[in-house]
């Protein structure tokens, strides 16, 4: 009976210590959330009630591999007024570790603003922004999935008259 648990366990012991094979793991890769800054605010049609204005968004990409800006929906105040509100898709294509820049147009009701910002628009004077939403984000020829991400820009723009 000795014999036999002694080879059980010398059994059982060799079986559990046996090694591994060696796995070729791919190399993990993480993919860093883009930076979303305004840019511009121009005036594109300016009317005595409703205004139509062009911001430019720049997007920054730290990642080693080119993204897509697929989806993104935004909030615009500014000075600390909402100004509006949207979606837009399928926006920019940002190369590996450089930045693009993308357009959207909204418009703003005078009517229903604080009499400071329009004033400032009136006057072209810098306006303190916040862009605030959620984007989706697809690296490009990666084997990272889509992904989406909140953000957050805050600062000044200037309010100029688009050039033609």
């Amino acid at each position: 009976m000795r014999k036999y648990t002694f080879f059980l366990l010398t059994f059982f012991l060799l079986i559990t210590c046996r090694s591994q094979p060696d796995v070729v793991t791919e190399h993990e890769v993480n993919a860093i959330e883009p930076e979303l800054e305004v840019v511009s605010i121009y005036i594109l049609q300016a009317d005595i009630v409703v205004t139509e204005f062009e911001t430019v968004l720049k997007v920054t990409n730290p990642n080693d591999f080119a993204v897509d800006l697929t989806d993104i929906t935004y909030r615009l105040y500014g000075n600390g007024a909402f100004w509006t509100n949207g979606r837009g898709v399928d926006l920019l294509h940002i190369p590996a570790l450089s930045s693009a820049e993308t357009k959207f147009t909204f418009s703003m009701n005078f009517i229903n603003m604080n009499r400071r910002l329009l004033d400032d628009v009136i006057a072209r004077r810098r306006v303190q922004y916040r862009f605030i939403g959620e984007a989706q984000v697809k690296p490009v020829n990666s084997r990272i999935e889509a992904f989406r991400m909140s953000y957050e820009s805050s600062g000044f723009s200037e309010v100029k008259p688009k050039a033609d």
